[in-house]
């Protein structure tokens, strides 16, 4: 074998060997707060507000339904700092005087929290997310423009606070977290201008909206309380949101109010037949 070829493979073996025993070991353990993830897939039924003068100057309202994915770690370089990755996709049909549109909805907010231990059992959790949202809103009985994309992007301030307690002989999480855009971009079609005029004329300008409290003031709370039956941890929440916008002389708002209910996984963990919770150094939640 070429010597230099000898040379670079023992360095390639030893370094290999050093990482192994620096981290490799610390990551076999059970106390690595980075190693846990506290997952959790929730499912909503609730009722939806739509304004959208775009469309209609009419509100509407009716049935919601929606799914959700939420998962909360420890970053690797700070045990008090914590990432939130939490995924919803809603969809709704209101109706209002046998007429109806159907609206859309993904939304993906990831970011990080400073989290305050304030006591053993409550903790505060301050931070910034990223809030991306794509959907649609749609009208049939509108001919020339029955159809409004939403598309915008915020930098959001966030605040939870979470609150672990014991019933009985169950263990019991209670949160509550709020979540306020404060500054953004937004799609947005001018007044009176078309899709079609839009993407097949490229008459565009105008559509890209800088967004912030004084035309995009919106909110959103959840409230969830996990506990464990049997071998199962569920999870029971509400979810609250107001979107509005007053942009290019169009007012949108959304306001939905939803009741979820889902299930908790704590991954990388042995399963716990008596429904423990994992220890406060290394439970993100």
């Amino acid at each position: 074998m070429n010597p230099m070829l000898s040379r670079l493979a023992a360095v390639v073996a030893l370094s290999c060997a050093y990482i192994y025993m620096v981290y490799g070991q610390s990551l076999d353990t059970d106390t690595v707060p980075s190693r846990y993830r506290v997952v959790a897939t929730t499912f909503g039924a609730g009722r939806q507000k739509v304004l959208d003068t775009y469309l209609t100057p009419l509100q509407y309202a009716g049935p919601e339904v929606s799914v959700a994915r939420e998962t909360m770690r420890f970053t690797r370089f700070n045990k008090d700092l914590s990432v939130q990755n939490f995924f919803r996709i809603y969809a709704a049909m209101p109706g209002k005087n046998g007429y109806d549109i159907y609206s859309g909805l993904v939304n993906w907010n990831y970011g990080m929290h400073y989290q305050f231990q304030l006591r053993y059992n409550l903790k505060l959790l301050v931070g910034g997310l990223g809030d991306l949202n794509a959907g649609f809103v749609y009208n049939p009985r509108n001919s020339n423009n029955p159809a409004s994309a939403k598309a915008f992007v915020d930098l959001d301030a966030s605040a939870m606070l979470i609150y672990r307690f014991k019933l009985g002989r169950c263990h019991l999480t209670a949160r509550y977290q709020a979540n306020l855009p404060v500054m953004g971009v937004m799609f947005s079609p001018d007044y009176g201008s078309s899709y079609y005029e839009m993407f097949y004329l490229g008459y565009r300008d105008n559509t890209v909206k800088f967004t912030s409290l004084h035309n995009h003031l919106s909110l959103r709370q959840m409230v969830t309380l996990d506990f464990p039956c049997r071998r199962v941890t569920f999870r029971a929440g509400y979810y609250w949101e107001i979107q509005q916008s007053h942009v290019n002389n169009l007012k949108t708002h959304t306001y939905s109010h939803s009741f979820m209910l889902g299930f908790v996984r704590n991954l990388r963990l042995f399963r716990d037949k008596h429904g423990r919770q994992l220890p406060s150094g290394v439970n993100p939640f």
